[in-house]
Formats: structure tokens, sequence, C-alpha cells
């Protein structure tokens, strides 16, 4: 199977980004964990980029904050799927970052889940790599059993509670 790589902007943000970990080693998805910078480590975020699929990577999430250029500047430098996990920071909680990823030019496109949502990033990351892994798409089709079970049995302490 192919792995997913992790990247952040920054060091700081593996509190955040450990939810697409937890998804991910949840699935017994291969993956690793990395930190560039599209600002201060260009050089190096797109030789990351470049070598991705020659180094067994299927799919990229690629997490930021604040101006979030860091899945562009990924997705510029390879054809595998980047998802771009936008980050909150102090000032607009996230929403600089959001828009910075989610407004990619023509020809350079770039997944995204909601800020903060690294577990999705996580999912959807699997999602993809799920088409070609027929073992995975089940361990994915029982994590949505388990969750639709959840909620029904949430819903019948709610109607016990409420509707006696």
């Amino acid at each position: 199977m192919k792995k997913v790589a992790v990247v952040m902007g920054s060091a700081h943000d593996i509190d955040v980004v450990s939810g697409a970990i937890s998804a991910l080693e949840s699935l017994d998805v291969p993956h690793e964990v990395h930190v560039f910078s599209a600002h201060r480590t260009p050089a190096q975020a797109a030789e990351f980029a470049q070598n991705a699929a020659d180094s067994g990577i299927g799919v990229i999430i690629a997490a930021a904050g604040m101006a979030a250029h860091l899945a562009g500047v990924i997705a510029a430098h390879t054809t595998l799927p980047v998802i771009g996990l936008p980050l909150s920071a102090k000032v607009i909680e996230g929403m600089d970052a959001l828009f910075a990823t989610v407004q990619m030019p023509p020809g350079i496109p770039v997944a995204t889940v909601g800020v903060d949502a690294s577990k999705n990033a996580g999912l959807l990351a699997a999602e993809m790599l799920a088409i070609g892994e027929p073992e995975l798409a089940q361990k994915l089709f029982t994590l949505r059993k388990e969750q639709e079970a959840a909620v029904l049995n949430d819903n019948d302490e709610i109607e016990k509670r409420y509707n006696a």
C-alpha cells in the first residue's frame, strides 16, 4: 500500500495534525510526518514534493495556518493528490488559511477540508488510497457502520430521556 505523507508548516502544528495521524493509524495506513515551510524552507518543500511518488507516497496532507501556502507549493511540484488542511491562528481563526488553501489557480488543484479538521484529512487520504485497496475500503466501510451505530445509540438514549 502507498503511504500518506503528513506535512506541516511548523512543529507547533503537531497537536492539531495529530488527528490525521491517529485516523491513519486506526486504519493501519502507512504514513510519514514532516515539517516543511512554504516560506522558510521552500526548496526543501519542493524537493520533497518532487520525490514523493518515488518514495512510495500516494497522497499528501499539507497543514498550514495563516497564509497557508504549503499545500499549493507542494501541489505545484507533484501530480499526487494533495489535501490542504487549513489551521486556525489567533488573528482570524483560520479563515485566512482556509481562503488561501481553497483559492488555488486553475490547473493546480488542492482538495481542502475544514479548518483544523485533521481527522477528516486523514480519512480523506485513506479514502483516496482505498480506491485501489479493497481491504482498506472495507475498514472504512466498517468505520462508517460503527459511526452509524453510535449515532443511533445516542438517538435511543435521547428519545428515552426526552420523549417519555
